[in-house]
């Protein structure tokens, strides 16, 4: 689990891109702390169960397929 990248299928506190840094056990729960890969100061603990949710999260780094903003979708070439 250290070390593993991992795609949030929303933006999580901004961002998308993860990497597993830390991992804890408290009783039987495992816990993992995500960093967000472009920006470190962003860092949070979840529980590693969560990781296996299809419809949260996606094991490694995968492309962002999202919409533009509309205001992209406006501008005049």
């Amino acid at each position: 689990m250290l070390g593993s990248k991992w795609t949030a299928r929303n933006k999580t506190e901004g961002w998308r891109h993860f990497q597993v840094a830390n991992r804890k056990q408290e009783g039987p729960w495992v816990f993992a702390e995500l960093v967000a890969s472009c920006d470190p100061t962003v860092r949070f603990w979840i529980n590693a169960k969560q990781l296996k949710n299809l419809s949260l999260w996606q094991a490694g780094w995968q492309p962002l397929t999202q919409p533009p903003p509309d205001d992209l979708e406006e501008f005049q070439y």
